[in-house]
Parts: C-alpha cells; sequence; structure tokens
C-alpha cells in the first residue's frame, strides 16, 4: 500500500485530487444506494413498480446523458462540469431523505443519475490530459480509489443505516456538499487540447463533433467489442448474488456469502491493480492485455458451470461452500480481469480520439456500454430462469463465458489489424478493409 501511496504522490495536485474525489464520490454513493429500495419497499410503503421506476429513471437519466455531459466538458472545462455534478448530487440525496412523495423521489433520482452523466466523463478526460504519457498507471492507481469507495461505502451505509435512513441520506449528501467545495477551491481549471482558438476560427457545433465521432469506425468497434467486458463484471451485483441465495437463501448465510463476492472483488483490486498493470504493460501491448483481460473475465464462469453439474447438498456447511466458493472464485476472476484490462481501455479511448473531445468520447462510450448492459441484464435474467426450469443451469454461465470469449476474439482482430492504434497504422488498416 506504501508502494501506491507513493505513485499517487508522484502526480500534479489535479490527479492526486481526482483519485479522492472519485474514491469519496463512490463512498457517498455506495452508502446510500444499495439501501435506498428497502427504504422505498419498507418505511414509505411504495409499490414494487414504483420502486422500480425511481431507481430507473436514476439509471436512465445517468446513461442516457452521458454524452451530453461529455460534449458539455468538452465545451466549457472539466472543472465545471465536475463541482455541477457534485453540486446536483448532493441535492438529489439530500432530497431522497428528506421527501416522500413520488414525484419528488422521482426528480431526486433523476437528480443524481444527472451528477454521474456530468462528472464521469469529465473527470476521466482531466485524469487522461494531467497524466499525460502515464495515463495507464494513472488509471491503474484510479481504479483502486474507485474500488475502494465502492468496499467502504455499504459498510458505511449499514451502520448509518441501522440509526435511520434519512441520516444516510443526509451524511451522503454532506459528502458531496465538501467534496463540492474541495473542488472549487483546490482543482485547477482544466480544458481538453480542443478548446477554442481564436485564430482557428469558429469551433464547429455540436451535431457536427457527433457526426465526426460516430464516423470514427476504430472508436465505434472497439466501443462494441468491451460491452460485453461491462455486461460480464456486472453478474457481480446481478447472476452471482442470485445464485447464491437461490442455494442458501435470503438469511445470515445468504448474506455472508454475497458479502464475500464484493469483499473479494474490492479486495483484490485495491491491493494487486497497481502490480497487474506494471506486470501486463512490461509485457504486453494495449490490444494484448485488452483481448486477454476478457479472456479471463470469460473464464470466470466456468467455475459455476461446474459447481452447477454437481449435486446440491441438502444443507449445512456443505451447501454453504457450494454456493460461496465458486462465485467467489468466479467474482475474483472477473476482478483479475477488469485490472488486466481497465487502464489500458481508458487509455485507448484516448488514442482513438486523438486527443480531441476526449470527455464526448468517453460519454459515448459509457452510454453504448450502459444500453447493453441493460439490454444484456434483461437476457442473462430472462436465460436464468428459463434454465433453471428447463434442467440446464449450466447453460447461462456458457453462454456468459462465450459471450466473454467472442469480445476477446474481436478485440484480438481489432489489435492485429491495427485499429486500436491511431494514426498511419490504423489509417491503413482501415484503407485495407474498405
Amino acid at each position: 500500500m506504501k508502494g501506491t501511496l507513493a505513485q499517487v504522490r508522484s502526480y500534479e495536485r489535479g490527479v492526486r485530487l481526482l483519485m479522492v474525489n472519485q474514491f469519496a464520490i463512490n463512498l457517498g454513493f455506495y452508502m446510500l444506494m444499495p439501501y435506498l429500495a428497502a427504504h422505498l419497499a419498507g418505511p414509505l410503503g411504495l409499490a414494487g413498480w414504483t420502486v422500480g421506476l425511481i431507481l430507473g429513471v436514476r439509471n436512465f437519466s445517468q446513461q442516457g446523458m452521458f454524452l451530453i455531459g461529455g460534449t458539455l466538458a468538452d465545451r466549457f472545462g472539466y472543472k465545471p462540469m465536475i463541482i455541477a455534478g457534485l453540486v446536483l448530487r448532493f441535492a438529489g440525496f439530500a432530497t431522497l431523505g428528506l421527501v416522500d412523495s413520488v414525484p419528488a423521489l422521482i426528480a431526486a433520482s433523476a437528480a443524481t443519475g444527472l451528477a454521474g452523466a456530468l462528472f464521469n466523463p469529465a473527470t476521466r478526460a482531466y485524469l487522461a490530459a494531467d497524466a499525460g504519457e502515464r495515463r495507464v498507471e494513472a488509471f491503474a492507481l484510479f481504479n483502486v480509489f474507485y474500488q475502494a469507495g465502492i468496499l467502504l461505502g455499504p459498510l458505511v451505509g449499514m451502520v448509518l443505516t441501522g440509526v435511520d435512513f434519512r441520516l444516510t441520506c443526509l451524511v451522503a449528501a454532506a459528502v458531496f456538499a465538501v467534496l463540492g467545495v474541495v473542488q472549487i477551491r483546490a482543482l485547477p481549471a482544466r480544458r481538453g487540447n480542443d478548446a477554442p482558438d481564436p485564430e482557428a476560427g469558429p469551433r464547429a457545433g455540436v451535431l457536427a463533433q457527433w457526426r465526426g465521432i460516430l464516423a470514427n469506425r476504430p472508436f465505434l468497434l472497439f466501443s462494441g467489442a468491451m460491452v460485453g467486458s461491462y455486461l460480464l463484471t456486472f453478474q457481480v451485483y446481478l447472476a452471482l448474488p442470485l445464485d447464491v441465495r437461490r442455494l442458501v437463501g435470503e438469511g445470515p448465510s445468504g448474506t455472508a456469502a454475497v458479502a464475500l463476492l464484493f469483499a473479494v472483488s474490492g479486495l483484490s483490486t485495491v491491493l494487486f491493480q497497481t502490480r497487474v498493470t506494471a506486470w501486463c504493460r512490461a509485457r504486453m501491448e494495449p490490444g494484448q492485455a485488452l483481448a486477454r483481460g476478457l479472456l479471463v473475465m470469460a473464464s470466470a464462469f466456468l467455475p459455476l458451470a461446474a459447481a452447477a453439474a454437481l449435486p446440491v447438498p441438502g444443507g449445512g456447511v456443505g451447501l454453504w461452500l457450494q454456493a460461496a466458493v465458486p462465485a467467489a472464485l468466479s467474482a475474483l476472476l472477473l476482478a483479475v480481469g477488469t485490472m488486466i484490462a481497465y487502464p489500458f481501455e481508458m487509455d485507448t479511448i484516448v488514442r482513438l480520439s486523438g486527443d480531441r473531445l476526449v470527455a464526448t468520447h468517453y460519454g459515448l462510450y459509457n452510454t453504448v456500454c450502459g444500453v447493453g448492459i441493460a439490454v444484456g441484464n434483461l437476457l442473462t435474467g430472462a436465460a436464468l430462469d428459463a434454465a433453471r426450469a428447463a434442467g440446464l443451469s449450466a447453460l447461462p454461465w456458457l453462454g456468459l463465458a462465450g459471450l466473454g470469449l467472442g469480445c476477446a476474439a474481436a478485440l484480438h482482430a481489432l489489435h492485429r489489424s491495427g485499429r486500436l492504434v491511431p494514426g498511419p497504422q490504423g489509417a491503413r488498416a482501415e484503407a485495407a478493409a474498405a
């Protein structure tokens, strides 16, 4: 851990602040969001469809507005969008703790989602700009802080929610209020390399810029190939907990087994991300690291497929082990695959953008992946139900492994053809393909 902190101190103030900022953002978010549904359905007594609507509005307002948030960041600078997002999330979280009417809850949920759409692309573009040639290492460190916030947030939220959920909301809101003040005072202003130049004439309009990005075939192909990685890693929150609870139930045993999944995923990233990145960078090209990261993610579902073929113990320790061990191993392999791929993934987006309109590229990329997660989760949930009803419990896990294998093959093909390398080599590959 000392080595990680030493690496952080080697960066400029803006990069260091963004990493701490991301830890606090995830701390505040995850101390509240895992307990929101229970609050809405329990003390507030809302119907299930209403709870789903409120949560869905948050997700839609974030995923659907990423492109807008990235575009605004490229237009007006990264710092204003980061601050605007923090202020908006402060208002949204405080409102969730103070109101009980459905329209107000929907508005607050939309505000929290829009906040993420504003500061996420701006933060990543800012980090890429300030880190320069050290982008890969910077994004590896960023992921350490990101996962640390996810790991600690639910624990803090559990303690606060045990007192009062409204207290959780207000403390989470206070985290974002403090962050906003700190960013205003301490975060240096930063713009991308495409800031307006009076000598270069008027800047292209937003629609023209979007058309230019949509014409960037290597970037679109890369985005499509990476959608599967997000769907696979999301199964730590969907398919794996569902499978664990199916076997051991909703009681303390099930809760402990699910907590083990999150602990394995978060702790492994916090402890090993920088070492994995350094090892990969010394031995692989970015495209190779991306493809191999996806292969590891694909392999994560094989333990679950193998466990599905075993007879289910009647109860006791054997049942708990059969539920927890394959799922924990899958969570670990998903974390390792993400550790391998994530820093190179973030760097590749910058390279394919040509270092122009970086936040807008991040925004579109996040929107594409968000749509993929939504559609993929719907299909995954339906496949899990249908396979269990048909007595083919291993089939969905094999399908997810096949998806990861297909995405890895696509990334390998993009790497071999030069499409992940901007400049003359990538241009030659495009010409040859045409």
